[in-house]
């Protein structure tokens, strides 16, 4: 338990407004985004900025006493949620939700930790520009924690993950020491690149306070895809060739299972095939024009290629939404399929990686493997072919009833987890592609990883935290 001298300590801070102890006010900050972590904590702390983030850092060592950095909460790992034994406090950064500048002509906006993604997509468009990155989660989920994960999202093809779209970070380490590195260098050659190491760090090694964040120019002109396809191999070679024929404009290239896109039917409502042919896969293709061109738009360049695609039997059917509120209900088709799958029951759900030459061989043998080895079950994938991230389901055998899949999961999922989890090792990938490893994945990631690799994950921990303080339980597996 934390004394009531420690929680004065911290309420010394920033007053009353600083420390929340209102159980109802912390119980839904206590569960994870998917209702599978739970834990306690005495307090939540609201700092509302950079000086009082590292005050309170401060108070934690002198008190011996762990802090869990968040955001939204909208962790998929359980990477947010504080122990079980009421040992942590919650750090909130949603307080500290200032866009302290954007700039449209050095593409940079710099953003608290507690900015709001839609927020940021807001303030970016204001000004004529966007912030390539965007998510299910945009509507809740924060600047510090899309950082801290080193999130994705279905524009990492074009963009990149959130390495590739922070300049600069303030964060807070664990001797209460305050890192200014928010200034955008394109050359800085001072030893280690702590930006890098804080970036997916999950709040082990620093709480991010801020950061510099890149900025594209807005989306002039789009065109919006759909393409049925024979299996993954043929999606590969048509994104391929849309690549080479189209070059970077190619900004989203989503690949999704037949039986998957039959469930997003099933239960979203005023959702509609977008083609007549069914087709055992489908791709969902994206071009984004910065500028517009009136003789060869989007549209214009999207259509002759799937031409060209499809007389070089790169495609069965295809369609081009007429407008951009059918461009909207395509898109609606492949966010959904998570929630469409959940309906479905009882689920593992595996977010990996694999090299993306092997993903379409992945996808079907995986899923082959799966059904073979634990009869009944089904399995299925859908994701972001480009950057080789595949979100795997294996479903409990059909008709099992809620409680029953329960049970066949106690039975059978820490089996399923490791036959599947060693398929990706076996062709080189991840075992978290854009999820991190939170608490969920930490045993896994533990049996996995190679020595040198784990070895120095620990190292750089103790350096850094040597009381383990920071988010404990997260990421970083015991030794």
């Amino acid at each position: 338990m934390i004394s009531s001298i420690a929680l004065d300590a911290f309420r010394a801070i920033a007053g009353p407004r600083g420390l929340i102890e209102d159980r109802d006010l912390i119980a839904p900050w206590l569960g994870d985004w998917r209702g599978k972590y739970h834990g306690d904590a005495a307090a939540i702390l609201t700092p509302r900025s950079t000086q009082e983030v590292a005050a309170m850092v401060r108070r934690a060592r002198e008190h011996n006493v762990a802090l869990v950095p968040q955001g939204g909460n909208t962790s998929m790992v359980g990477g947010a949620t504080p122990p079980a034994d009421g040992s942590a406090l919650i750090l909130s950064l949603r307080a500290m939700n200032q866009i302290r500048a954007i700039d449209p002509d050095a593409n940079l906006a710099v953003c608290e930790a507690g900015v709001i993604l839609s927020t940021l997509h807001d303030a970016a468009a204001a000004v004529g520009r966007r912030f390539p990155l965007s998510l299910g989660a945009k509507g809740s989920a924060t600047v510090g924690g899309l950082v801290s994960t080193n999130a994705g999202g279905t524009q990492v093809l074009r963009h990149g993950t959130m390495r590739a779209l922070v300049e600069g970070i303030e964060a807070v380490l664990p001797d209460g020491s305050i890192h200014d590195g928010i200034a955008a260098l394109k050359k800085d050659n001072r030893g280690y690149d702590l930006k890098q190491l804080l970036i997916g760090a999950e709040g082990t090694l620093g709480i991010v306070t801020a950061a510099s964040l890149r900025l594209a120019p807005a989306i002039a002109d789009r065109a919006v895809a759909w393409a049925g396809v024979n299996d993954p191999e043929q999606a590969l070679a048509l994104l391929r060739f849309m690549e080479a024929r189209l070059g970077p404009v190619v900004e989203g290239f989503e690949v999704m299972a037949g039986d998957t896109l039959g469930f997003v039917l099933s239960v979203i409502p005023d959702t509609r095939a977008p083609i007549e042919t069914r087709t055992p896969w489908n791709a969902l293709i994206e071009v984004d024009l910065d500028a517009l061109d009136e003789e060869a738009g989007a549209a214009a360049r999207m259509e002759s290629a799937l031409a060209e695609a499809f007389e070089r039997g790169l495609i069965v059917d295809a369609a081009i939404a007429a407008s951009e509120a059918q461009a909207q209900a395509f898109w609606k088709l492949r966010e959904s399929a998570s929630e469409a799958e959940r309906a479905q029951g009882p689920a593992i759900q595996f977010d990996v990686s694999v090299p993306i030459a092997d993903m379409p061989r992945f996808m079907v043998e995986a899923a082959a493997a799966c059904e073979a080895r634990f009869p009944g079950a089904t399995a299925s994938s859908f994701g972001h072919l480009g950057d080789g991230n595949v979100h795997f389901h294996v479903r409990a055998p059909a008709g099992t009833e809620a409680g029953q899949g329960a049970d066949w999961f106690a039975v059978h999922g820490a089996e399923a987890t490791r036959f599947v989890n060693d398929l990706v090792v076996s062709m080189h990938g991840s075992i978290s592609a854009e999820h991190g490893i939170g608490q969920m994945k930490i045993d896994e990631f533990a049996r996995l990883t190679p020595a040198a690799q784990l070895n120095a994950v620990r190292a750089i921990k103790r350096a850094l935290d040597p009381e383990g303080l920071f988010n404990p339980g997260k990421l970083v597996p015991l030794a």
